[in-house]
């Protein structure tokens, strides 16, 4: 990709593609499915769940004017968003519900904006995104997991293909849609055999005196509902029947 000033580089990245043929939205969410419900791949996989958890604290934080302090994540697939303000309020609460809902609301944004045809701005944002939480990462475990993930993303964004990128946006779309949903489930599962007591529910209902379960609720009806509006903006292309070929935009 050669782009020659800001002028050419902002209207590459606001212009619109177009749709990848249907079969390609319907193999990719396949693909993201099974990424999410195989045991093996899914341990791996779901590092970038947790990026998407953690960077939902930390933008939290600091929209409610609490001081982040620093983001860590580990290899468990566990991390942990520091700020300084109250230990209670609205500001907290929203600190604490904004993690298991990050990863959903970030694919649905992402399927509205590949329902626009934005493919390779969706790539780029993903990747500003992520060189914003690298600033917040205080591990060294959390430093190779983002700029892993960072470095893939940009380099399919700068060198790949237009057909590639597309797969490669889509299949991230429907991951974060789908991997969104699963670990409301871990949770629920996890406090069940007593094994997270200070898990975001259990904060939130020390918080707000809300039961705990109430809240996991909440988080699985949002990734839900988010599933199903980002499926649909992904999926209409499928109901005007299969695409004759793939039309590039040059």
């Amino acid at each position: 990709m050669s782009i020659d000033n800001l002028g050419d580089l902002w209207a590459h990245l606001s212009g619109a593609q177009p749709d990848p043929p249907a079969l390609i939205i319907a193999a990719t969410a396949l693909v993201a499915l099974l990424v999410v419900g195989v045991r093996d791949v899914w341990r791996v996989a779901r590092n970038a769940i947790t990026i998407a958890h953690e960077g939902g604290h930390a933008l939290a934080a600091v929209l409610t004017g609490r001081k982040l302090t620093g983001v860590r994540l580990h290899s468990d697939t566990s991390g942990l968003t520091l700020s300084r303000g109250r230990p209670s309020g609205p500001g907290m609460a929203f600190t604490l519900l904004a993690g298991y809902v990050a990863p959903s609301l970030l694919g649905l944004f992402g399927a509205w904006l590949l329902a626009g045809g934005r493919i390779t701005l969706l790539l780029w944002l993903a990747v500003a995104l992520l060189l914003a939480m690298l600033v917040m990462i205080r591990n060294g475990y959390g430093i190779v997991a983002v700029l892993a993930t960072g470095a893939a993303v940009f380099g399919v964004s700068w060198f790949a293909s237009p057909q590639v990128q597309a797969i490669f946006a889509y299949a991230g779309v429907w991951f974060l849609l789908i991997g969104g949903v699963r670990p409301i489930g871990e949770l629920q599962r996890l406090r069940w055999r007593g094994r997270l007591p200070d898990s975001d529910a259990d904060q939130l209902a020390r918080v707000t005196h809300l039961p705990a379960i109430v809240w996991v609720a909440l988080f699985g009806i949002v990734t839900v509902l988010a599933l199903a509006a980002g499926g649909y903006l992904l999926l209409e292309p499928l109901t005007n029947g299969p695409l004759p070929g793939w039309q590039l935009v040059r």
